[in-house]
């Protein structure tokens, strides 16, 4: 049996992106989570390195890892310029890792987390939370932190789709020497 590798995963914005660090078989599977300006995920990404710990340790990206990016898909609507430059971010990451790397959509997100593609933001946070065991076993309090204490903001659909990754089985594609 191979390795199930780390995900990092990003919900890309125009200036800043929550990223989440998840490793499906550790006990305490949110390694990293946060909210970092554009280019420094580019620079942690090109370096293989996440800000630090609680320690102020930098967290190495070593062994294997699939880079999981949460897509735009056409719904139909004009898109706005901001959507264009999240876009042109998506690829700059993509280019910065090198590696392995996966698209996952925002409907595919709501379907996998919550069983419908119409969910809203509070729906695929709480589904994340129940299967963490709900509110007080997921997030706890300061002295006695859940897995997901410290998960904030945009952090969270970075999780999401991190799950979604894992979970559904997708396969990774490779960079185009």
């Amino acid at each position: 049996m191979t390795a199930r590798p780390r995900v990092i995963a990003i919900d890309p914005g125009s200036a800043q992106s929550g990223v989440v660090l998840y490793d499906p078989v550790c006990s305490e599977p949110v390694v990293y989570a946060g909210v970092l300006p554009n280019e420094q995920v580019r620079h942690c990404l090109r370096t293989c390195g996440l800000p630090g710990d609680d320690n102020g340790q930098p967290i190495e990206l070593c062994g294997p890892h699939v880079l999981a990016v949460e897509f735009p898909v056409a719904q139909g609507m004009p898109a706005s310029n901001e959507l264009f430059v999240t876009v042109e971010w998506i690829g700059r990451f993509r280019e910065a890792w090198g590696g392995d790397f996966v698209h996952v959509s925002r409907p595919a997100v709501k379907l996998h987390l919550c069983g419908q593609s119409r969910a809203k933001d509070g729906n695929v946070r709480a589904a994340i939370i129940d299967r963490f065991g709900g509110k007080d076993a997921a997030i706890g309090k300061k002295k006695t932190p859940g897995p997901l204490y410290g998960v904030s903001s945009h952090a969270w659909p970075a999780l999401a789709v991190a799950l979604t990754y894992i979970e559904s089985g997708a396969k990774p594609a490779k960079e185009a020497p």
